[in-house]
């Protein structure tokens, strides 16, 4: 396996470097000194604008998006920007080189087999009817199911748009839904467990995932929340125990989640237990696009985002608490003391 080194978010000014990545985009253009390659590198920690100048670039008679290329050249800046100069570049076949896909798409900070194994966790903690318990282990530990679901993305864009983003967003409403239920002891608490597990399952095979990452002809004429319940719908036969009814409640909960029709909602939510998982799975979705999105203030003197589209307004990159405030504004004991005479 050809292992990656370098990353571009490393990449200094006037070193040179020799590394694989991914492009992004390629374009062939004219200049005075002949043709030349304009090229969009990528790995997971970022891109940089790379150039192949004539004569150089006459070597490569095609170079497009979704290739993998071992790349040398010199460090620049243009703009204020990296720019990589290439003075070599060699066009790698991504199955005889053992490459590591997460390695140059944008990934989940944690690793997918960790999550799979948290969410069992919250099976073995809340699932107490062992029926639940077993039809969740079984789907889970299913090879194809599980096979797509560590390296599914969440969406195609927005929220949780990268390689373990599905994982990343399912674990989060399992336990916000959790915590939620917390405070609501009377609601079923392992139905909406298990329906936070496969609310987005359909997801896996919505999305192609991988360089494309696109809508499949499944995805695009059937949808994920169609596309869940189609899944799990054998799993449910096989599960004999379960109750009718339970299995019944499942399937609302999944296909209510979304809220609304005009959100493309099958079903509005007619239980508690339909109202929790449909705002789990909103605030986990709005807090992962706003936090990405003040994310990219850093370094930045605004406080201020472009304006969102997807959300219908500006963001505010507020100012945080700190964390121990006694600390910073610790009154001394003299001047805390009061000013009035003591009595005699």
């Amino acid at each position: 396996m050809s292992q990656k080194y370098t990353y571009i978010k490393d990449l200094i000014n006037g070193e040179r470097v020799k590394d694989i990545f991914l492009i992004g985009d390629a374009q062939l253009r004219e200049s005075r000194n002949g043709p030349f390659w304009n090229l969009r590198l990528q790995d997971n920690s970022g891109t940089v604008e790379a150039k192949i100048w004539s004569p150089l670039s006459q070597n490569f008679r095609q170079l497009e998006a979704g290739m993998f290329v071992a790349a040398g050249g010199l460090v620049g800046s243009f703009r204020d920007k990296p720019q990589l100069t290439v003075e070599m570049l060699d066009v790698l076949d991504p199955d005889l080189c053992g490459l590591d896909i997460t390695d140059f798409l944008p990934s989940s900070a944690e690793k997918p087999e960790d999550m799979m194994q948290e969410l069992d966790y919250l099976i073995a903690e809340h699932m107490v009817h062992i029926p639940w318990k077993k039809f969740c282990r079984r789907v889970l530990k299913d090879e194809t199911v599980s096979g797509r679901l560590l390296v599914a993305t969440g969406a195609k864009t927005v929220h949780h748009a990268y390689v373990g983003g599905l994982l990343e967003h399912t674990l989060a409403v399992a336990k916000l839904c959790m915590s939620i239920c917390d405070n609501y002891p009377e609601v079923d608490r392992q139905v909406v467990l298990a329906a936070a597990i496969f609310h987005d399952l359909g997801k896996a095979w919505e999305l192609s995932g991988g360089l494309t990452n696109d809508y499949t002809d499944e995805g695009r004429l059937l949808g994920h929340i169609h596309i869940g319940v189609e899944i799990l719908e054998p799993f449910l036969q096989k599960t004999k125990d379960l109750d009718p009814k339970l299995k019944l409640h499942l399937k609302h909960l999944i296909l209510s989640h979304h809220g609304e029709y005009e959100f493309g909602a099958p079903k509005r939510p007619k239980t508690p237990e339909a109202f929790i998982l449909h705002f789990a799975d909103n605030i986990d979705a709005k807090m992962n696009t706003i936090f990405a999105e003040l994310g990219k203030l850093e370094g930045s003197e605004s406080n201020w985002t472009p304006y969102q589209r997807f959300l219908d307004r500006y963001l505010y990159k507020a100012e945080k608490s700190p964390d121990n405030p006694s600390s910073k504004c610790e009154l001394k004991k003299s001047e805390a003391q009061c000013s009035l005479p003591l009595k005699g």
